[in-house]
């Protein structure tokens, strides 16, 4: 046995069960006992956690690389009350191309049996039934698979490794003119531009938003300009008419936005390597050169083009005339923080537009409408963070939202918002602060665009266009307020030891060439929680203080370490054989719900994973 076999700390896996069953099994019913002699690899996410869509996207290349060795099975652990009904999974499995058998656990049964604490978190089985490895955030596939490696040669080598196909079975595909589609586009020939987001295409559909009059894309999975046979997309969503009259269209899980020449269909790049940013990459400069994170969305405002950047919590620009991107508001820490643009926080930004004085946008995980100003000040107009959500109408700081997608401005100055898991469009008037129903009874809406007197919305989950009139009066529903479901951690009131445990991964050290090599940020929701201890230093250990009289609450807690390849330990040379050490930047964000209880643990232990470059949404 090699060494690192013999440091393997190995407990035995428990029972994987779920009250929704297995979806992409063609029916069957697993257990553990069934996956024996391969290596399982669980990954806890839930479908709205831009994260965890990472993390689908990272694992494609492992288990296409080890196809015979390992099962992928994807725990499917709701945040939000929509994403625990079964259909809703079911959709979110074919949406975002899920190959490998998912478990639907929408009590959170196997999260609670694994002693989960963060969306996403994956989990490594070794062919004999034991944990041996578990991760929580993104960034740690390409550790994992060294892992998977090592335990290959080890269990091969003793005779316990099971080659083979897999339980994975496709689903029948529906032969439906759109497949999950994202964003629309109002077109100034009265046609429509629709992000068919499955498909990897662009469809234009007549005026009657049903008939097809081109497909733009190849409709697999790729990263390739060319004519409009010949390109080729990689789940796009939002999309906006530049002055020149073409199409910029945000490429998502290609981290880039593209452009559609509407006259020809060619598409050429504009924005992006095909790489995903991570913490220490360049957040300005040539727009080619710099990369971007999951765009979501786009809109024209002040000259620039705005990006929903959901995958780093940011709104970035771009400028047609110079080239360039840049960062125009949002720190990368993920939660509902108003103010300057550099100051504020936002989480899954998804959906943008604009008028002339305000930039409205759809602040997905925090179930918000938010807006930004001509100077660049953000504020929000519903919504109060990152566990609260429903569907409740009224006056704005008490109405309630879930998971919206998409925004519309209205020629009265109102917002028309697709409030996504609520199957809802609402409706939010500034000058009397109120927010209505508009319809309900949607499929997933995720867009809306004005048609006249109508609004045109995007059903994702209908897989179609509908349109509405725009009602006199909005439909009145019964309120329902949510939390997120997840279990609250007990600590004690007043003094509460914060411990991030950070250890560099082997062949490397800690980076203080330039000062201090890590960095804690801790804030509160409500902010009344914390007595002592709220801000930013860069020990990862810290003192707080809960007020006891606040029984509940949340804590932010984001944590940040930098380390390079240590020449003492073996590695002398960068990962792209320059002369300098490569070095590696480690962040996680943490939103821990805690209840205060006389007696309970005076300590809270977070782990920073030192594994390769990633970042955590560790809610």
């Amino acid at each position: 046995m090699n060494d690192s076999a013999s440091r393997r700390v190995r407990v035995r896996a428990p029972e994987l069960v779920g009250k929704g069953g297995w979806l992409n099994t063609g029916d069957q019913q697993y257990t553990l006992a069934d996956l024996r002699g391969r290596i399982v690899i669980l990954d806890f996410w839930t479908f709205c956690c831009i994260n965890c869509l990472h993390v689908l996207d990272e694992l494609r290349e492992l288990e296409e690389r080890h196809r015979d060795t390992v099962v992928v099975v994807g725990v499917h652990s709701p945040k939000f009350v929509h994403e625990a009904e079964h259909q809703s999974v079911v959709d979110a499995v074919e949406r975002y191309g899920v190959e490998h058998p998912v478990l639907d656990d929408p009590e959170l049964a196997t999260w609670k049996q694994y002693a989960v604490r963060a969306w996403p978190t994956l989990v490594v089985i070794d062919p004999e039934g034991y944990v041996v490895a578990q991760h929580a955030g993104e960034g740690h596939v390409h550790a994992i698979e060294r892992l998977v490696e090592e335990l290959e040669a080890e269990h091969e080598a003793k005779g316990t490794l099971r080659r083979g196909d897999g339980p994975y079975v496709a689903p029948e595909p529906e032969p439906t003119v759109l497949r999950f589609p994202g964003k629309a586009l109002l077109l100034p020939s009265g046609n429509f531009l629709v992000s068919d987001t499955t498909r990897h295409q662009l469809v234009e559909l007549a005026e009657d938003g049903e008939s097809v009059v081109r497909r733009i894309g190849s409709g697999e999975r790729g990263f390739t300009d060319g004519s409009a046979d010949a390109a080729s997309f990689n789940e796009p969503q939002g999309l906006a008419l530049l002055d020149d009259g073409s199409v910029v269209v945000a490429d998502t899980v290609n981290h880039a936005l593209r452009r559609l020449d509407l006259a020809s269909g060619a598409v050429t790049t504009l924005a992006g390597t095909g790489r995903q940013w991570m913490q220490g990459a360049p957040t300005s400069g040539p727009a080619r050169e710099v990369a971007l994170s999951s765009p979501w969305d786009v809109a024209l405002f002040g000259g620039k083009v705005w990006i929903a950047m959901a995958g780093v919590h940011q709104l970035w620009t771009y400028d047609p005339e110079a080239g360039t991107v840049e960062v125009a508001a949002g720190t990368t820490n993920e939660g509902l923080v108003d103010g300057p643009g550099a100051e504020a926080w936002f989480a899954q930004p998804s959906g943008l537009a604009a008028t002339e004085e305000r930039l409205w946008l759809a602040d997905s995980e925090t179930s918000a409408l938010r807006w930004v100003d001509r100077d660049g000040a953000v504020h929000t107009a519903v919504g109060t963070g990152l566990f609260d959500f429903g569907h409740r109408d009224g006056e704005a700081g008490q109405a309630l939202l879930q998971h919206p997608l998409g925004v519309t401005a209205l020629p009265d100055g109102s917002v028309a918002v697709a409030d996504t898991y609520n199957h809802a469009l609402r409706r939010y008037d500034p000058a009397t602060g109120e927010v209505t129903t508009l319809a309900t009874d949607l499929r997933e809406p995720s867009d809306a665009v004005l048609v006249g007197d109508d609004i045109v919305v995007v059903e994702s989950a209908g897989h179609r266009l509908t349109r509405l009139r725009l009602p006199e009066e909005a439909v009145r529903v019964e309120a329902v307020a949510h939390r997120t479901q997840r279990a609250a951690t007990e600590v004690a009131p007043g003094r509460l030891r914060l411990d991030v445990i950070f250890q560099a991964p082997a062949g490397q050290k800690l980076d203080t060439r330039y000062g201090p090599s890590t960095r804690l940020l801790v804030s509160a929701t409500p902010p009344e929680l914390l007595l002592k201890g709220e801000g930013a230093d860069s020990d990862l250990s810290r003192e707080l203080e809960l007020d006891p009289s606040v029984t509940e609450g949340v804590l932010h807690v984001s944590a940040m370490a930098a380390s390079c390849d240590d020449p003492a330990g073996g590695t002398s040379r960068s990962k792209t054989g320059g002369e300098y050490p490569a070095c590696h930047v480690h962040q996680q964000d943490w939103g821990v719900p805690v209840r205060l209880v006389e007696g309970a643990a005076d300590r809270l232990p977070l782990v920073l994973a030192g594994l390769d470059e990633g970042a955590g949404d560790a809610r």
